[in-house]
């Protein structure tokens, strides 16, 4: 499904996720003290937790921001956003 410009999860992530260049990633935390990151578009929340409301894997960018996007918000921007992958989710 390809979402609308009128989207609840749509702010200003055109500025920084066109043409973004993603691959499927488990989400691990970076440093000591980080301990999770969020969707770029819809905020699900992404860490090594066994949570049932927490992501544990994701679609990231391959540039050095390093932001997530959740299977959804992947599948229904994927189009609006013209992402390129280096690899698919399983």
């Amino acid at each position: 499904m390809m979402s609308s410009d009128k989207d609840w999860r749509l702010t200003n992530q055109l500025s920084y996720m066109k043409g973004a260049t993603l691959s499927w990633r488990t989400w691990e935390a970076p440093s000591e003290t980080w301990d999770h990151d969020h969707c770029q578009f819809c905020g699900a929340r992404f860490s090594e937790s066994t949570a049932a409301d927490v992501e544990r894997a994701g679609y990231m960018t391959a540039d050095e921001h390093e932001r997530w996007v959740c299977k959804q918000c992947f599948e229904d921007f994927r189009e609006m956003f013209e992402w390129r992958l280096e690899a698919e989710a399983p």
